[in-house]
């Protein structure tokens, strides 16, 4: 039979509870959430004259938690909008509803008693065939089915989501022994398609695998750092993105997850592993001072960091472990770190790194790098099957750019193996007769195929077939033709595809004249086009720097050609024979944008932050973009509304105006920013392929590119309104002089200048307008400072 999983109910709605609800919601999925009855009234239940026994006090804990999740920040939600897909209640009065859904989650507290009390209770109220799921971090799924149905054992796994579900890609998958395998496949698919996860299949096995070897990791910095004499800035300075780990490295990591968090999940590996390992997860005396302190970190205020507001602003102090007292961070800056720094990539950046014998940094690294990789090694089989589930497992969950297999191919498996007995450690035998075969690494490539060491012999790494890895991809099949700043590549079907490769993704003329390029490669050989790529952010804007200098020396002639040409570019996009199909993800903004807004079509990652933010940056959007967002929500209004220029105009001003950026692709939706027809796909890593597919789809059903037509604007009268709304946030003290500059400029494109409402005007003169506006801007001192400040420091200057 078809599996389907329609409805969903969650038990237990606490942070971890709310947020697997939301993410459910945020693919579509109506989910019921339920929490224990109260013992107690509050304050303001008993100002009402509620009782107990009153529904609005029985599903309080749900229904708040709900609540909630509007004001968490980043928000768990894609979309406000999607609160409606939960529905709350309480484990008393709603069980029966489990007989409703096709998937329940257990996410009550951690203790296995309650958990079993739980399952006893939906075992008596789910429908045959539901599948059941424990969101445990660590507690063993065998002993929680044991008492129960055949039917529930054989629908019943672990699933391990982590904090937050939205946000945090790994989704660990624990069978039992009785486990149907349909379901375990049936769950490990509808993982990666639907919830959009990395799934990885973990054994039932103390924290499984990604908490077992990253508690390990964490702790094992720890003792390196007392018994070697360092400080915890410089610990952090060194084991965060320097070797590809998060910005938030060791220390800063436990201030986040909370040092009570992290002390239960040590002690849960602690109490059922022996001896050498059980040392380790003995959590350090000054730790547990810290506990009982109540320094745990963010949510107190304080922990391994403190932050205190000086004459100058906020300073941070780090604490000392000896002490406890806090002092002044430091960071560790050796010649092994400024190395490392001048490597590129974080497999050459960590070789460089740990061979730096005698090096402080280096020395630190190898001394925590070494009894990490010999752990995972150790833990073979024991905690995973293979080498990429561990290797995935660490990079999803904790955000490591290499997984520690993956760091030992990097650092060098035989000449490190051969350090490692040197200084008197065991290596497990599987490793060394791996080395002894004459295999020297656990990965090997071949024909755009990645093999992994295996019991002996090379395995292929099977992936999900809507996976598509450019990097392999292009090794495999080559490039049609490149330059500095873009490839076009053949993606196979008669699909091509344009990759961007700039720094940052930024557009310059090498990208502009590749998509000039492309779109007549495609013309004359091709079905379609996808603009997509696999770096950080999909495009951060236009090239700021290049422009900046062009405007300082006054080559505006120079300018005027380069902002002539981009708008030329979209239009071509716009007005492709073939079907354009853009696919975006992360950051895409400004020039970003710019290259969306004309395509045939966008296949946008869930995870898409779109906005025209040039106004930041004291500057209107130069390569169309105010004409295709007035465009784009024209033509959204659904039929039968009657069209209301003005207002239409006015939202696309504010939008611009205010540099608003969407904090999703649902959301960018709600913005305008994507109409009905653009799809958005939940798995970043099936992104290429939904929009591959969707260029097909668009081909077969025979493609037509967009009549030109002329656009009807508001006019003299609409810029007055669009002026005045921005004169009254001038007067509210929101808008600087600048700004209202700025405003005005922005204004008057929109408005089609000074002519009647209503006035029909075809697309070339709008660019001319936006040109005009755009090159007047960017020769004003202010704009200048703005753009030079977000050169330097990132952010956006306020003059």
């Amino acid at each position: 039979m078809e599996r389907k999983i329609k409805r969903a109910a969650v038990l237990g709605s606490g942070v971890m509870g709310a947020g697997i609800a939301a993410h459910l919601a945020n693919v579509g999925i109506p989910t019921l959430m339920l929490d224990i009855v109260p013992r107690d009234l509050t304050e303001e239940e008993k100002k009402k004259g509620l009782s107990l026994e009153d529904a609005a006090v029985r599903n309080r804990i749900a229904t708040e938690n709900k609540k909630k999740l509007l004001k968490q920040k980043p928000s768990p939600l894609t979309s406000n909008k999607n609160l409606d897909f939960i529905s709350t209640g309480n484990m008393e009065d709603h069980m029966e509803k489990l007989g409703e859904v096709d998937w329940i989650i257990e996410v009550v507290v951690e203790n296995l008693d309650i958990k079993r009390k739980v399952f006893e209770q939906v075992d008596q109220y789910r429908k045959e065939g539901t599948i059941v799921s424990s969101n445990t971090s660590g507690i063993s799924i065998e002993k929680m089915a044991e008492g129960r149905s055949e039917d529930f054992r054989k629908h019943f796994l672990g699933t391990h989501f982590f904090n937050p579900p939205r946000y945090l890609k790994l989704l660990e998958v624990i069978p039992t022994k009785d486990t149907d395998p349909d379901v375990l496949s049936f769950m490990k698919q509808f993982g990666e398609d639907v919830l959009g996860k990395g799934v990885v299949e973990a054994k039932d096995t103390p924290n499984f695998i990604a908490n077992r070897i990253g508690t390990y990791g964490l702790l094992i910095t720890v003792q390196k750092m007392l018994e070697s004499g360092y400080g915890v800035g410089e610990v952090d300075s060194v084991t965060g993105p320097l070797i590809g780990r998060p910005k938030s490295a060791t220390f800063r990591t436990l201030d986040v997850v909370g040092l009570d968090t992290f002390i239960h999940v040590a002690n849960n590996v602690y109490e059922q592993v022996e001896d050498q390992e059980k040392e380790v997860f003995d959590v350090p005396g000054f730790m547990k001072k810290m506990q009982e302190k109540g320094w745990l970190g963010q949510k107190s205020g304080q922990g391994f960091y403190l932050k205190k507001r000086g004459e100058k602003g906020s300073v941070i102090y780090e604490l000392n472990p000896e002490t406890l007292e806090y002092e002044e961070r430091k960071k560790l800056k050796t010649k092994a770190t400024e190395m490392a720094k001048q490597e590129k990539g974080s497999r050459r950046k960590v070789k460089a790194l740990v061979s730096a014998k005698g090096d402080r940094a280096g020395d630190l690294l190898w001394s925590i790098f070494k009894p990490v990789l010999i752990y995972s090694a150790e833990l073979l089989g024991e905690i995973a099957d293979d080498i990429p589930a561990v290797d995935q497992a660490m990079k999803w969950g904790f955000g490591w750019e290499l997984g520690p297999f993956e760091s030992w191919d990097a650092i060098g498996v035989k000449s490190s193996v051969e350090r490692m007995k040197e200084e008197g450690e065991q290596v497990p035998e599987w490793v060394e007769e791996m080395l002894s075969k004459g295999c020297e690494s656990f990965y090997k490539k071949e024909n755009g195929k990645v093999y992994f060491y295996h019991n002996g012999e090379y395995k292929e790494q099977v992936v999900n077939p809507k996976e598509i890895h450019l990097k392999l991809w292009k090794e495999n099949e080559g490039v049609i033709k490149k330059n500095s700043g873009a490839s076009l590549i053949d993606l196979g079907d008669d699909v091509a595809l344009l990759e961007f490769h700039s720094q940052n993704n930024a557009i310059g003329l090498d990208i502009i004249q590749m998509i000039n390029e492309s779109l007549e490669e495609v013309k004359n050989n091709y079905r379609g086009l996808v603009i997509g790529n696999q770096g950080k952010n999909f495009c951060v804007g236009a090239n700021l720097a290049l422009m900046l200098m062009e405007a300082q020396d006054q080559n505006f002639f120079e300018l005027d050609l380069v902002v002539k040409q981009f708008q030329q570019a979209m239009m071509n996009i716009k007005y492709s024979e073939k079907p354009v199909v853009a696919a975006p993800f992360g950051m895409t903004l400004g020039g970003g944008t710019e290259v969306c807004l004309p395509a045939s079509s966008v296949q946008a990652s869930q995870e898409t932050y779109m906005g025209l933010v040039e106004v930041g940056v004291g500057l209107i959007p130069g390569g169309g973009g105010n004409k295709e967002l007035y465009i784009k929500q024209l033509k959204g209004l659904p039929e039968g509304v009657s069209l209301d220029l003005m207002k239409v105009a006015n939202d696309v001003f504010e939008k611009i105006a205010t540099a608003r950026v969407s904090t999703s692709a649902q959301e960018a939706k709600e913005y305008g920013f994507l109409n009905h027809q653009d799809a958005i796909s939940v798995n970043g890593d099936h992104l290429i392929h939904d929009a591959k597919q969707k260029v097909l789809a668009l081909s077969q059903t025979g493609y037509q590119p967009p009549k030109r037509e002329k656009i009807p604007v508001v006019g003299e009268a609409g810029y007055a309104a669009m002026l005045l709304g921005a004169k009254t946030m001038g007067f509210g003290g929101y808008a600087s002089e600048h700004d209202l500059k700025i405003a005005e400029k922005l204004a008057f494109v929109l408005a089609g200048g000074r002519l009647k409402e209503g006035t029909l005007v075809d697309e070339q003169y709008l660019l001319d307008l936006e040109r005009e506006a755009f090159l007047s801007l960017i020769g004003e001192p202010k704009t200048q400072q703005r753009m030079q400040h977000m050169l330097l420091k990132g952010k956006p200057l306020r003059n």
